[in-house]
């Protein structure tokens, strides 16, 4: 059976099916980014791809190309019995690699030569991050983004969910970038994507939202930890109108102890992260609340971030970009329960211009 070769846009578009989008690139190329929903069968895996690279470079691409065959083959072959046994002949595959040249070629003529109908496409993941690339230019146009405004610690994220759980359009850019968005934002034992599978992933969650209707995400800065926002999504929100989301303080030192126990249960940790921001509070003040969280005072030194660090910055900053800001509807909720966001959610939906929930 002959092998179809297809380009990106006929793969994304909506009458293309196939049950399994197979990347034959190395394991490190694939954790780097991939197709949705595609799985690794690696023609060459990161060792054999460095080794048959250099003997290309050093010996000869000739030399190279024989190495590699007998790698490709083994490696094909054992995807082969692992995979073959349960598949049915109506199998469709879709294989791609770097460029859609001989890494998936050789795949998809193994699998073609079973006699499944296989798919290779037309300039490999070279293309499809060129389209990822071309879409996120023009990230947000057309959307109708109203986005969460508050000091940390105040429930945005949480907002952000139960807005989810009741059926609302939400896009949670923390949650594709798997942090918080501050010098203490990283999440416990969870390592961010690569730029790349960010904004692949990014890119996905922008084409499932409906233009007709709301769109709510939270106020972010140009990065998120070590991510970077697309510009044109960044310049739409700093144009959205707002919704400011007001809770005490004494509430919020509660949400931020309850979203960051891992802080409290290791104060160490959170004195650790506080050697960063040494240049803007100076060492005294950072030496001051390492001493205050060696002693235990962790709910202090909360209080004392909050007033005297991440308030005002955060005020200062919503000001300077963010044109709805000042304008901004407010919601107040007592604390970050269930029931005080279920109640935001609800005036939301309303439109109610007072929007006072407390």
């Amino acid at each position: 059976m002959p092998v179809h070769r297809i380009p990106i846009a006929d793969v994304l578009a909506e009458g293309a099916r196939f049950d399994t989008v197979i990347d034959a690139r190395s394991p490190s190329e694939y954790a780097d980014d991939h197709l949705p929903q595609a799985v690794n069968w690696p023609s060459l895996d990161d060792e054999q791809r460095h080794l048959v690279g250099t003997e290309y470079a050093k010996i000869s691409p000739f030399e190279a190309r024989k190495r590699g065959a007998v790698m490709v083959a083994r490696n094909i072959a054992a995807h082969l019995e692992r995979e073959l046994p349960g598949l049915p002949r109506e199998w469709k595959p879709l294989v791609y690699c770097w460029r859609g040249g001989q890494r998936s070629g050789a795949l998809a003529h193994v699998l073609s030569q079973v006699g499944f109908e296989v798919h290779v496409l037309d300039g490999g993941y070279r293309d499809f991050r060129r389209h990822v690339v071309t879409a996120l230019a023009e990230a947000g146009q057309g959307l109708n983004l109203r986005v969460i405004c508050g000091e940390t610690g105040s429930g945005k994220s949480r907002l952000l969910q139960a807005l989810h759980d009741a059926g609302e359009q939400v896009l949670d850019l923390e949650a594709l970038a798997c942090h918080r968005g501050s010098v203490l934002g990283a999440v416990p034992d969870v390592p961010q994507p690569s730029q790349k599978r960010f904004e692949s992933l990014l890119w996905r969650a922008l084409g499932r939202l409906d233009p007709e209707r709301v769109v709510y995400t939270e106020s972010e800065s140009r990065t998120i930890g070590r991510l970077r926002l697309p510009e044109a999504l960044l310049q739409r929100m700093r144009a959205a109108p707002c919704v400011r989301l007001q809770m005490p303080q004494q509430a919020r030192i509660d949400l931020l102890l309850q979203d960051y126990a891992h802080f409290a249960a290791d104060p160490a940790q959170l004195g650790a992260k506080l050697d960063a921001l040494r240049e803007v509070r100076g060492h005294a003040t950072i030496d001051q609340w390492q001493q205050d969280l060696s002693a235990g005072r962790v709910r202090d030194v909360v209080a004392t971030l909050l007033v005297s660090h991440y308030d005002p910055v955060y005020l200062r900053s919503m000001q300077r970009n963010f044109t709805g800001f000042d304008a901004a509807q407010v919601v107040e909720v007592r604390d970050g329960g269930a029931d005080s966001m279920d109640r935001a959610v609800q005036r939301l939906r309303l439109g109610d211009p007072a929007l006072d929930i407390a």
